[in-house]
């Protein structure tokens, strides 16, 4: 409830933004995004549970980290970005997912080659020869596949439709995330009511003399 007066002032003491408090909101809520990844992933490898509602708190935390970071401003540009982080933070989660397995499985290789090539010495010993060819060694990625994995991440929300109904849920929780540090990070603005017409004065009772 404010006269014009007070309305104007209050709106012009409004801290304005600049690309400071942008730029710091960024590293926070990519701090925040590179946090809710290893969250995201560590509880699925730890548990061997999948569970979307992670992507919740992903959102809170980019949401909440940006707003810390920028000192309370909020706008277009700051939801954008805060809905672009949590999306990312939640699918590139699954890389390291996909890497934990696939270490796994190549350490169970791993364990079968070993006893391959104990019996293979076992037989030069004895003097016999194995014709089983030495185990490969395995090579380091190149940057081509390192950029496939990325966009295999990014694109894991909708890989996941593979199974539909296991699918579509995943992309509406992630959808609920993302709402979240959209709205988090909106601009914050003074409500203001007015102004107000003074009610006008009854008139003056006449007294008589």
């Amino acid at each position: 409830m404010a006269c014009r007066e007070c309305a104007e002032k209050a709106l012009t003491a409004v801290p304005q933004q600049n690309h400071a408090d942008f730029v710091r909101g960024l590293l926070y809520a990519t701090a925040a995004a590179v946090a809710g990844l290893i969250l995201y992933a560590a509880f699925e490898i730890a548990t061997g549970i999948i569970i979307g509602y992670l992507s919740l708190a992903v959102g809170w935390m980019v949401g909440k980290a940006m707003m810390k970071g920028s000192n309370g401003h909020g706008g277009r540009r700051y939801q954008i970005t805060a809905a672009l982080l949590t999306y990312a933070a939640v699918s590139m989660a699954a890389i390291p997912i996909w890497i934990h397995y696939a270490s796994s499985h190549r350490q169970h290789s791993s364990q079968q080659q070993q006893l391959a090539e104990e019996q293979r010495e076992f037989e030069q010993e004895s003097g016999r020869r194995s014709d089983a060819p030495a185990p490969a060694r395995p090579s380091s990625p190149s940057g081509k596949a390192l950029l496939t994995l990325a966009f295999l991440g990014l694109a894991s929300p909708f890989l996941e439709l593979s199974s539909p109904v296991h699918g579509l849920i995943g992309l509406f929780i992630l959808s609920i995330g993302i709402r979240i540090a959209w709205q988090t990070t909106g601009q914050k603005l003074p409500a203001l009511d007015g102004p107000f017409e003074s009610p006008p004065r009854p008139p003056a009772a006449i007294t008589a003399g």
